[in-house]
């Protein structure tokens, strides 16, 4: 493997940039080109029938058949004309990655005459096998049937892979028995209800707004490694991140990567992708250098929040596809490297009216304020009731590395507001009276009256926060770099639905009493800021203070993925769910049981392949530079020299086989743990059993593996270094 690993040093000093030419002068020329949007579908359709589409998305009706019809007699027109050949039901399995199975154009009329063929039906439901995706045990071997339906609200477009175009239709993923497969479904159920119980609560402000829309704008780090180097690290290529390294002399302790000047073979990887991304639709904005070496991020404007998603996945394929055209490798795990900073996806999730109010931005009038704070305090409240919840929404056996490292949020949840308004939510609930003047102009006399002066960027930003408000939104900064933002935000969207519906009934409930609106409103805000007060935090999250702080304040610090996933399945989270339809209890038990066989699957592969390099490739190369030394030692002796001249060659033999035995005695009861742990049937009992007997053998044979690196002469030493794969560029 030495050699593999100098030959692959080799080839990264030759590599060059790869000059990229736009597609167009200007991105908004040729954005979007390869969607099958409104301009195109307007193109494309006859009048009556997309006046029929729009109404029916816009409405959340079911698309008629003779629409579909249509719709697909268009697609097929506008997609061959590009030059597709082939289209596929795009969809999210909980595999954590997209899946497609591409069907021809190509077909053959009843005389046997080759046609190209497109139907509604095709356009609408197909059949893929539901058994061989993770399904929780909803679908057996032999009970393999399932079906993707089009998602009518995400726009088709064209994927293009080595010449070959792909028409690509968004679509969630059922059981033949109903149950949702998917990440999608859920998220659009959520969506709706979240519509819905934001509606209600805006009539009390404006009666005009008719559709509350929630928008997502996702934030992406990854890291970059050249191709040559990726494929030398076995452990890169089997888990995504690297089991052993040590940390070179320069990390990222000088804070000179952090928004650098972008290294030019990565400038153009960025170009390209920024370019593909383009014609798909996917609004990138910004990219720059992160704050570990070899790692960076990108960033779109904020989008709706079902479309959002399907561009992250979408996002994720593209560049990997273009980092292999570039010799890169995209590495999308939330920590591929110890010492360093690790990867997130920071989830900037807000509201909007039809009207063109974003319902958490501070407005310029004391009603418009009245408003804001109804929204950002029920969220609050939202957030504290259901944390437990929230942090099951993030967890994965990848992020767990990352929660509570720093540079990352802890696994404590707690809501970041600035000083500001922070102090007006103490304000609110130190005062109990709330004199109103009249007339529209409400002035709420308890200091809240200078809420008409707050600007969006009136107070710090807190990256230590895994909640934190950022002026017109809140920034989810919890879920993880390789994570379908779906489960988080199916999440967030319920629980803030649940708590607006609880809002709604409790201000009724006292407008019914005799109470003024305005008063109404105030005083169940009020209730909610006293109640919600543990929650919110304005300080250091990474610091020990914090964690006896929160456990004082009863707050959870739930720091693995066994332990958090149960919150998805306790009585509360399950009332919860069938209250608004969007989980069965079924689909919910199921889900647990799918994201602990991953977390124990994952776990298992890290340490078989742990296990591997150091029995089969560090190892031998330790005994065999030992052995190097021993002969060293034999020839000082032979030449007549004493013992104080290879006392520190001595030394060096005896650390070794200290390291050696460390590492193989670790190994096997690590081997013998997981032996232990695979017999267990139930799978909340393998995941803790691989969480608490597997999983700790890992550093110590790390830390031996580590120590052998600084001993072994680098011309022997197997696996590529840490100052190689971060400084390579």
């Amino acid at each position: 493997m030495a050699i593999l690993r100098f030959k692959a040093l080799e080839l990264v000093n030759q590599r060059r940039p790869i000059t990229v030419v736009p597609v167009a002068a200007r991105r908004s020329d040729s954005f979007g080109q390869n969607v099958f949007n409104l301009e195109a579908m307007r193109a494309t359709m006859p009048g009556d029938y997309f006046k029929k589409l729009q109404a029916a998305i816009k409405q959340g009706a079911t698309v008629e058949r003779n629409v579909a019809d249509a719709v697909a007699s268009a697609m097929k027109t506008w997609a061959m004309a590009k030059g597709a050949t082939h289209y596929t039901h795009w969809f999210q399995p909980l595999t954590g990655s997209t899946a497609e199975k591409h069907d021809s154009f190509f077909d053959l009329n009843s005389d046997g005459r080759p046609i190209e063929n497109f139907k509604g039906s095709a356009l609408v439901q197909q059949e893929p096998d539901a058994s061989s995706f993770p399904n929780g045990g909803i679908r057996n071997t032999f009970e393999a049937r399932g079906y993707t339906a089009w998602d009518p609200t995400s726009p088709a477009f064209i994927i293009e892979t080595v010449g070959a175009k792909t028409l690509c239709i968004p679509t969630i993923f059922v059981a033949y028995t109903g149950e949702a497969l998917d990440y999608k479904a859920p998220l659009l159920k959520s969506l709706a209800v979240l519509e819905k119980a934001a509606l209600e609560v805006c009539q009390y402000f404006d009666k005009d707004v008719s559709r509350v829309n929630t928008t997502l704008g996702i934030e992406q780090e990854y890291f970059l490694v050249d191709k040559a180097l990726y494929d030398a690290r076995p452990d890169l290529v089997m888990t995504g991140r690297t089991l052993f390294g040590h940390a070179p002399a320069k990390g990222q302790q000088l804070d000179d990567h952090y928004f650098g000047s972008i290294p030019a073979r990565v400038h153009g990887f960025m170009l390209e992708f920024e370019e593909e991304s383009n014609l798909l639709g996917i609004p990138l904005r910004t990219r720059h250098n992160e704050v570990a070496p070899n790692q960076f991020e990108c960033a779109p404007t904020f989008e709706d929040a079902n479309l959002a998603v399907d561009h992250n996945q979408l996002l994720m394929d593209v560049m990997d596809r273009v980092a292999e055209r570039h010799n890169f490798k995209v590495l999308l795990h939330e920590k591929p490297f110890a010492g360093v900073n690790g990867s997130g996806k920071h989830n900037n999730w807000a509201l909007s009216t039809d009207t063109g109010v974003n319902l958490l931005a501070p407005g310029r009038r004391p009603k418009e304020n009245l408003q804001f704070l109804a929204f950002l305090i029920t969220t609050i409240q939202a957030v504290h009731r259901h944390a437990d919840l929230l942090r099951s929404s993030i967890a994965s056996a990848s992020n767990d590395h990352r929660l509570g490292a720093n540079e990352a949020p802890p696994a404590i949840m707690s809501v970041f507001l600035g000083s500001m308004l922070d102090s007006v939510l103490d304000e609110l609930e130190r005062t109990a009276k709330l004199p109103l003047d009249k007339g529209d102009n409400i002035y709420l006399k308890l200091g809240i009256d200078k809420i008409p002066a707050i600007l969006l960027d009136n107070t710090d930003r807190n990256r230590t926060s895994p909640f934190a408000f950022t002026g017109n939104k809140f920034e989810l900064r919890a879920v993880g770099s390789s994570a379908n933002c779906s489960s988080a935000m199916t999440v967030l969207n319920t629980i803030v639905a649940d708590q607006l519906i609880d809002f709604k009934q409790s201000v009724d409930a006292l407008i019914e009493q005799g109470k003024k609106k305005e008063v109404a409103i105030v005083e169940v805000l009020r209730e909610y800021v006293i109640s919600s007060k543990a929650i919110r935090f304005e300080g250091n999250g990474y610091s020990d203070e914090w964690k006896e702080e929160a456990a004082q304040r009863g707050l959870s610090n739930i720091a693995t993925t066994p332990q958090a996933l149960d919150a998805i399945v306790n009585t509360n989270s399950a009332a919860l769910f069938a209250r608004h339809g969007i989980f069965s209890e079924v689909e919910l038990h199921a889900r647990h049981e799918i994201l602990l066989e991953e977390y124990q699957k994952k776990i298992q592969i890290e340490s078989r392949v742990m296990g591997d390099l150091a029995i089969n490739h560090i190892i031998p190369t330790a005994l065999a530079y030992q052995t190097k030394l021993v002969d060293n030692v034999r020839g000082l002796r032979e030449l007549g020299l004493d013992d104080e001249h290879s006392q520190v060659t001595v030394e060096m033999i005896k650390a070794i086989s200290r390291y050696v035995s460390t590492i193989k005695t670790t190994a096997d009861a690590m081997t013998e743990a997981r032996k232990q742990a695979n017999k267990i049937g139930d799978a909340r009992a393998k995941a803790v059993a691989y969480c608490e007997e597997v999983k700790p053998k890992f550093d110590p044979i790390r830390r031996a593996v580590d120590k052998l690196e600084q001993m072994v002469a680098d011309e022997d030493w197997p696996l590529v270094k840490y100052r190689e794969l971060l400084f390579s560029r």
